[in-house]
């Protein structure tokens, strides 16, 4: 059995680690075109979301009062700056974070 780590990264299947796990950017498949491992048991929910909005404000909002304090650049720069880091640090993980906590439901056998 692959990796619960590597396969959730990946966005791969649990069980084979080769299928695709996602249809569109964050739709599960109904099932792996490898294995056909059904992917009902998998229910995240907003799990992924909530660990992503927590990382991200942080960062964000530590980078931005930085910034204020040290600098004090007018507020266009604010908006220049922080809306492009905004989206990269809650888009670019969102996918893999959500494949992980299904691939680890998977290896623990929650249902």
């Amino acid at each position: 059995m692959p990796s619960p780590y590597s396969t959730g990264l990946l966005c791969r299947c649990p069980r084979c680690g080769k299928g695709k796990l996602f249809d569109g950017f964050m739709t599960l498949k109904p099932e792996c075109d490898s294995c056909g491992l059904n992917f009902n048991f998998a229910n995240v929910g907003d799990g992924a979301t909530i660990f992503v909005i927590m990382i991200a404000g942080a960062i964000v909002v530590t980078a931005a009062l930085f910034t204020e304090v040290k600098y004090q650049p007018p507020y266009w720069v604010h908006v220049a700056l922080w809306i492009p880091l905004i989206l990269i640090v809650t888009l670019w993980p969102l996918r893999g974070l959500k494949s992980l906590l299904v691939s680890l439901q998977y290896h623990h056998k929650s249902s």
